[in-house]
């Protein structure tokens, strides 16, 4: 018997389960514990089917190092981007590749880029088996973009970024759109929309969204308390780097 897809009414209809490894982390008496579907399919299907995120490597035992995101949040993030069919999409941090293939059956030409070699090739897998093998993949630093396939028409990154990288903003078209996690100066757990207009990309928060950092941007739990969470903050990112200002409409 062919088991159900398991699709959110937010998104479009891609199967979750495919995107999900049969070895999942979950915490137990406040400690991670591994969830194997192969011990408990009832609880990883229950876990697979809800609105949460779920923890799919963890680093060095103690620290989430790759999730698929909640539903609800990828939701939010794709609206963000205002796509239409065609557009050419940035991804990243791949992670699983649902997120891609949710973007792909949009109609989005998508180019995703992992840091994690062992990541990027499981989410090629997942992705060929899903029936999206024109999703490109590539193994590398987010931070730098995918020069080697611009320009592109958005830039969806689903790491939080202190610091927005000026790769993004120069491999942007004329009028793209960024949309990125930001926690950093002004905000934590900040969704930003950037538009890119001569060179530059300029724009405020529209909602939130709790993400991992990229890596090497993360913020120690003190510096993150000490953050003034401002819903006025206006962000720049130009050649010379990244400038914020507080504005209201």
């Amino acid at each position: 018997m062919t088991e159900k897809p398991i699709t959110f009414p937010s998104l479009p209809p891609v199967d979750r389960r495919v995107f999900i490894p049969d070895d999942i982390w979950v915490v137990e008496n406040k400690q991670w514990a591994r969830l194997s579907r192969r011990d408990d399919p009832a609880r990883w299907e229950r876990l697979v089917a809800s609105d949460d995120a779920i923890t799919t490597q963890l680093k060095r035992g103690i620290w989430p190092s790759s999730s698929s995101s909640a539903p609800a949040v990828m939701a939010d993030m794709i609206a963000a981007l205002r796509l239409k069919p065609g557009m050419r999409v940035l991804e990243i941090g791949t992670g699983t590749g649902w997120n891609a293939a949710c973007l792909a059956e949009l109609g989005a030409e998508v180019v995703s880029v992992e840091i994690d070699a062992v990541i990027a090739a499981r989410a090629r897998t997942n992705l060929q088996k899903a029936g999206y093998p024109e999703v490109v993949v590539i193994t590398g630093d987010g931070e730098h973009g995918a020069p080697d396939h611009a320009p592109f028409d958005r830039v969806l990154s689903t790491a939080a970024a202190r610091n927005v990288p000026y790769a993004w903003v120069e491999q942007c078209v004329e009028g793209g759109l960024i949309v990125t996690p930001y926690t950093g100066e002004g905000h934590k757990y900040a969704l930003l929309v950037l538009t890119v207009s001569a060179g530059v990309a300029a724009g405020g928060m529209e909602g939130t969204a709790f993400f991992m950092p990229l890596r090497g941007q993360g913020l120690s739990q003190a510096d993150q308390r000490a953050l003034e969470c401002r819903n006025d903050l206006w962000v720049e990112v130009g050649k010379s780097g990244q400038v914020i200002t507080y504005r209201s409409d």
